[in-house]
């Protein structure tokens, strides 16, 4: 029933209609006017306002012929940089950028393959449960759109969010917390070759605090990174002033505050040793979420892919998604594969095959919902 002619140059015309994050506007507006077309219940929330994007997420509601609990699934509308003026090439079955730019196959697939199912539904007249769908703005470097939805207007409390990279089968019911970190060191300024003794470096403060961090794989559930380093402006000045940034993540919320004072306390600590003064912001980005294997959605899926001739992977993950938030908000989430690959790189493409199977997987989920 999937139409993969249409499906792939829907995906296609999505990908062209720029969305970078902050300035998703234009293609919300196509998209809901898309999802108006269809039957569904349309509405813009106000969370652009919050973060200072021209629009918010959008919350669609298609009423079910089923009495049965409603679903939700999710995407995020917003792509990373370079994301505009995408020119999308197909090559032996796969759909690529013409290497100038990302594809925006992370998300736009998952959207493609969602609205794909919606009109396979309208087409065929097909029997379902109240569907509902959230599609996110400004995912990409903190999940900011996830954190301010209009969470009154969603009734689900099971979800799929379709945003992983890698094989279709991939069930993600683990995820990270994550901190940010970001530290102004103090030093003092001096003339380098005359009274370099009358200054105090920045630079060092932060080369000996970051030498004494236990950085990058901490263990099988945390890591930890230097992302920035900014200061200095001349060889001949003794660095008064150094920014970092820096981040830690964790499956487990205990070993990522652990991570973090750790990394606070080397910068504190090494700053006093050199006499210079830090200044140190933190911030929670998420929680991590963990899910039971046998939990109801993850037993949804598992079966919908099973009864595809998928073998479905139950996996935990490195990095955040839009599944940590709707889990924290009491919304039982998985995150599962749509096929993309290389995300976030000139190099990202995605297969036809895989696109027309994640519309598949979607409507399996949907027809297997009593």
């Amino acid at each position: 029933m999937i139409n993969e002619k249409r499906i792939v140059e829907e995906f296609i015309r999505y990908v062209k209609i720029d969305s970078l994050t902050k300035d998703e506007k234009n293609f919300a507006n196509f998209i809901a006017k898309e999802l108006k077309s269809l039957g569904l219940e349309v509405f813009i929330d106000n969370a652009g306002e919050k973060v200072g994007g021209n629009t918010g997420n959008i919350i669609a509601k298609l009423q079910g012929t089923k009495d049965i609990d409603p679903v939700l699934f999710s995407c995020h509308m917003d792509t990373v940089s370079p994301g505009r003026d995408i020119k999308p090439i197909i090559k032996e079955g796969v759909i690529y950028s013409d290497g100038t730019t990302i594809l925006g196959a992370d998300d736009k697939a998952g959207i493609a393959a969602v609205i794909e199912v919606l009109k396979v539904i309208k087409e065929y007249n097909l029997e379902h449960p109240p569907i509902e769908i959230v599609f996110t703005i400004y995912e990409e470097g903190g999940l900011f759109g996830a954190k301010n939805l209009n969470y009154d207007k969603i009734i689900s409390k099971r979800g799929i969010v379709l945003d992983s990279g890698g094989d279709l089968g991939n069930i993600i019911i683990q995820g990270p917390a994550q901190d940010k970190i970001n530290a102004k060191i103090i030093g003092k300024s001096a003339h380098a070759g005359v009274a370099p003794e009358e200054g105090i470096s920045a630079i060092l403060i932060a080369a000996n605090a970051i030498s004494r961090m236990n950085l990058l794989r901490i263990d099988e559930e945390t890591t930890a990174n230097i992302g920035m380093i900014q200061g200095g402006e001349a060889t001949n000045i003794v660095t008064p002033e150094v920014y970092l940034k820096a981040e830690a993540r964790s499956l487990s919320n205990d070993k990522l505050e652990k991570q973090t004072n750790h990394m606070i306390r080397c910068l504190q600590e090494t700053a006093k040793e050199y006499k210079g003064q830090v200044e140190i912001n933190t911030q929670r980005m998420y929680n991590a979420f963990q899910l039971e294997e046998n939990e109801e959605i993850v037993n949804i899926v598992k079966n919908a892919y099973e009864n595809m001739g998928i073998i479905p992977h139950i996996v935990s993950s490195g990095g955040g998604s839009d599944t940590n938030i709707l889990n924290a908000k009491g919304i039982k989430a998985v995150n599962v594969s749509i096929g993309e690959r290389n995300a976030h790189t000139l190099e990202e493409h995605i297969s036809i095959q895989d696109l027309v199977n994640t519309a598949r997987f979607i409507l399996e989920v949907i027809q297997s919902l009593k």
